[in-house]
């Protein structure tokens, strides 16, 4: 008879596989996440990392029949909430490795971008998680207790790789519900982390993008959406070295175009290719501080009165392509979907440390990027063998219909039922990855539960 493996069998085999093929065991060390004693730290690292695919929480696992391949419930919160790990090189390392390994598959003129977001984690039932803060959640309209999670990905436009997030507190103290712990070590990274929580995000996001580039993450622009999209944001990253391309939100800005100064519906009105018949056109103008920029206005084909507005930075782009690239920032909000509704992000442990939300995190992106190893492993033929490397094609780019297919999504932003639309669009590009991945890892998936 063959023998049959279950698929949290497989699931444990493919991810062994991939933790030795990256070689996580030399990351964990190199970061200093170490034990003086007891139980490996790679042992302990494997068992969390795959405990989101057991269909049980922790309590659950250790009270089944299958206690006796853990440990002691405190071993793996000691280690969770250990404050002198440094998480960020761990994960940064990992990208890197990542993504290098996945340019070498693709020819050197790919587009590759950074995309930058952020989500909020809730917290509502806590009262006592250290920095926990009073935010307002722009999905549900209202104010909720918890985080905000900045995070920097990168894309090739098939795979999306988290490269960096901040676990962002309330840079306001009236707004933070608890303040950071007294007993923290400030010589430890986990000090510096809580430092860098109560910062501004725009100064954040861009020391995260400035790190990546440092390790060695190649990316040709930074896509972000209108919330990131202003003027001293766009000249930081510019110094970086990096083009920007973002949606615009329609404020009291001003353009120079002409001899004149133009807020953006005064623009859409001079295009050159304006006409009933036409669904988007472009300007090149001049921000206030001197900074020439390319606007693409992309209209709302169910409503001709409705507008979008996309900058970028690299004025050699044609309108099509600036709206194809930018369609790649819909893989951010696909890996914040899957990690909240697959993946346990923010739901797996309910420590009140601060350290343990940044070690819990690190793990859930962890598991996500092993993913991505695997179904680029199990999707790009060039990755069989130096034969098919040489002659097979590159794995398909993202098209310029699905960028603007997935753009006109956005304007649903400006309905009253976002909510409902917004998610139904994410949970079909979110079906699509699931389909993509092994047969092993859809069946587990099939069991997870669905973020509300």
């Amino acid at each position: 008879m063959i023998n049959q493996n279950s698929p949290s069998e497989q699931t444990n085999i493919k991810f062994l596989k991939a933790f030795k093929a990256l070689k996580l065991a030399a990351l964990l060390r190199d970061s200093g996440i170490r034990k003086a004693q007891g139980i490996k730290v790679t042992d302990v690292f494997e068992f969390l990392l795959l405990l989101a695919f057991q269909g049980k929480n922790l309590y659950r696992y250790l009270d089944s029949k299958y206690h006796e391949k853990a440990v002691s419930k405190n071993t793996y919160y000691r280690f969770l909430n250990t404050a002198t790990y440094n998480w960020r090189r761990f994960l940064t390392a990992l990208s890197t490795r990542v993504t290098n390994s996945f340019s070498r598959l693709t020819h050197p003129d790919r587009v590759k971008v950074f995309i930058l977001d952020d989500t909020v984690i809730n917290r509502n039932r806590s009262k006592h998680v250290e920095l926990l803060a009073n935010l307002y959640d722009h999905a549900e309209h209202r104010f909720i207790k918890g985080f905000t999670m900045l995070t920097l990905g990168w894309s090739d436009g098939y795979s999306f790789i988290p490269a960096d997030f901040a676990m962002m507190s309330s840079a306001s103290k009236a707004n933070r519900v608890q303040e950071v712990s007294e007993s923290i070590d400030k010589r430890t990274s986990g000090y510096k982390r809580r430092c860098e929580a109560i910062k501004k995000k725009t100064d954040v996001a861009v020391q995260m993008i400035s790190n990546a580039l440092k390790q060695g993450i190649q990316a040709d622009y930074v896509l972000m959406d209108t919330w990131f999209t202003h003027e001293p944001m766009i000249r930081a990253i510019l110094d970086e070295g990096l083009d920007v391309i973002g949606m615009v939100k329609q404020l009291k800005q001003r353009y120079h175009y002409k001899g004149g100064f133009y807020t953006l519906p005064q623009l859409r009105r001079l295009l050159p290719e304006y006409s009933p018949g036409n669904q988007f056109g472009s300007l090149i103008v001049t921000t206030k501080n001197g900074i020439p920029v390319k606007l693409v206005f992309v209209r709302n084909r169910n409503n001709k009165r409705e507008w979008l507005s996309v900058l970028s930075t690299d004025l050699s782009l044609s309108d099509e392509e600036i709206i194809r690239i930018y369609g790649n920032r819909w893989a951010i909000e696909v890996f914040f979907k899957s990690t909240k509704s697959l993946m346990k992000l923010g739901s797996e442990f309910q420590g009140r440390s601060y350290d343990m939300m940044i070690s819990h995190t690190t793990i859930v992106f962890t598991r996500y990027i092993l993913l991505e190893w695997l179904r680029r492993n199990e999707k790009d033929d060039k990755t069989l063998c130096e034969l098919f490397f040489r002659l097979c094609d590159d794995i398909h780019d993202m098209t310029f219909s699905t960028a603007l297919k997935s753009l006109m999504g956005l304007f649903v932003e400006h309905l009253n039922t976002v909510g409902s639309q917004k998610s139904t669009l994410l949970k079909i590009q979110l079906q699509q990855w699931i389909d993509s991945q092994a047969s092993f890892i859809k069946a587990l998936f099939g069991q997870l539960r669905w973020e509300s």
